[in-house]
């Protein structure tokens, strides 16, 4: 990896090689949605291109021009509310063709981790803007071309943390960081959310017809498929996905570091987890203990997915949340979400309801319009999660995956020793166990990974510590021709 490029996108106008055509006030911005996803009747749950296609016709001035996916079956059942309005829109099944387009102003990218980095790199040597959804990258080296390629290119580049546009989480993390409970002490992300495990398969799973299977490997491996459903458990496999903790736990994070002002990457970390309970083919964990040592205030996220064999949903809560985030302050801690939530003391009392403003029921679209926005200011200082952003909040899951990946089977005796002086990480721990417990999983007898601290160079984007050569190895990849993302910075 190549020394560090700064990390601030000019907050002025910024000029690209071949700016938006869409630049007047009436002009249509002309979209294309490349990846559409599955939903639950084709096995998987994601979808977020055809989650997001009836947001972005809520946003005026926009006009869907193209569809993008590999699988054709997506691409038929995309198309055909276009036909049923009468309205005319190109499908492409490869990429390279939607960007050869030159009457496309702007990209949205729902494919799989593993193609966000080139996608959007390629989207913007196309002269293109980018709407890529979370997690901003597939990996940190990935992540920094990302940024120089918005700028050496002039793009405007933001990612899909919408939660970044809420007007009331704005006013409750100014109001925080004003002081208005006293110093910030700790910041809390909480994924609790209950998943089935995906099975084992001995041998290779056949591949849809439907699918050009070269162009989803894209720069991952083409190996043989070894699960059961091509399409949304990709999250669960280092060579295509970033676990929980990419996948939702990149939500709360983002806003976690955005209620702490840290806009840099983690100077070290470590982790503590495991895959419980499912006894399945996935690779990385369902459970999963992060600490990200910012200073003065540290970050701790908390991803749990286990649910009782009975079908139960034993999932807990800390502090009456398990989705959300807590930031705890030298007087007390606000608990809540983009929907609300409250400021409290530290005996639990409330203090005073943070009641939603309405913003959260249109989160979705005030983000793409808030993108669309900037494409025609030509302003990355307009973004409300611009690619910087996206690069900060994706390091921090891949720093801790980093550390989970090199981590050691330990008994929970060890792990307590090891974290011992750290008091709410150590609390984190055994509400953890207690939660595991509940669930029929017993730690001394299948333990947990305990990663060791990690330690990063924040300024050169480079591990530092004992396993530098490992950790930086784990933040690249090796591609797979032609599908190679270049070297920007």
């Amino acid at each position: 990896m190549t020394a560090g490029v700064a990390l601030g996108l000019p907050r002025t106008v910024i000029g690209g090689e071949r700016p938006s055509k869409a630049t007047g006030p009436n002009d249509a911005v002309r979209l294309a949605v490349v990846g559409l996803g599955a939903t639950t009747a084709v096995g998987g749950v994601g979808g977020r291109g055809h989650q997001l296609i009836p947001r972005l016709r809520e946003v005026p001035g926009v006009k869907i021009v193209a569809l993008c996916d590999v699988d054709q079956t997506f691409l038929d059942r995309e198309v055909q509310p276009f036909k049923d309005r009468g309205e005319e829109v190109a499908t492409y099944v490869d990429l390279r063709r939607v960007l050869d387009d030159k009457t496309i102003d702007a990209v949205v990218i729902a494919l799989p981790n593993h193609w966000h980095g080139l996608a959007t790199v390629w989207a913007c040597q196309a002269g293109k803007d980018v709407y890529v959804e979370k997690p901003f990258s597939y990996n940190h080296w990935e992540g920094r071309q990302m940024v120089a390629a918005a700028r050496k290119y002039g793009r405007m580049v933001q990612v899909g943390t919408q939660n970044r546009s809420s007007t009331l989480l704005r006013q409750v993390f100014d109001d925080l960081r004003r002081g208005q409970l006293g110093a910030i002490r700790y910041a809390h992300a909480l994924v609790y959310r209950a998943r089935d495990g995906i099975g084992k398969v001995s041998a290779p799973t056949p591949l849809p017809a439907t699918v050009d299977y070269n162009l989803w490997c894209g720069p991952a491996p083409k190996t043989p498929l070894m699960r059961k459903q091509l399409h949304y458990e990709w999250h669960w496999f280092w060579a295509t996905g970033n676990g929980e903790i990419g996948n939702n736990g990149v939500h709360v994070m983002d806003l976690c570091r955005w209620a702490l002002g840290q806009n840099q990457p983690p100077p070290r970390a470590m982790s503590i987890g495991g895959r419980f309970a499912f006894n399945d083919g996935g690779e990385t964990a369902n459970t999963h203990l992060a600490l990200l040592d910012y200073q003065p205030a540290p970050l701790i996220c908390e991803v749990r997915n286990v649910r009782a064999a009975q079908g139960a949903d034993a999932m807990g809560k800390f502090r009456n949340q398990n989705r959300g985030l807590v930031i705890d302050c030298e007087g007390g801690y606000f608990a809540g979400d983009a929907s609300g939530g409250a400021f409290f003391d530290h005996q639990g009392k409330k203090i005073k309801d943070i009641l939603d403003d309405g913003s959260s029921k249109k989160l979705e679209t005030s983000h793409l319009s808030n993108f669309v926005a900037a494409v025609r200011s030509r302003k990355a200082g307009d973004l409300a999660a611009d690619a910087v952003q996206g690069h900060l909040s994706a390091a921090s899951c891949h720093i801790a995956n980093i550390s989970y990946r090199l981590g050691k089977q330990s008994a929970p005796e060890a792990i307590r020793e090891t974290i011992q002086a750290n008091r709410e990480l150590l609390d984190a721990f055994e509400r953890c166990r207690g939660y595991l417990r509940e669930n029929g999983v017993d730690l001394g007898a299948t333990p947990a990974v305990l990663g060791p601290w990690v330690t990063f160079d924040p300024k050169q984007e480079r591990f530092v510590n004992d396993f530098a050569d490992q950790t930086n190895e784990l933040s690249q990849r090796d591609y797979r021709p032609p599908f190679v993302l270049p070297k920007i910075a």
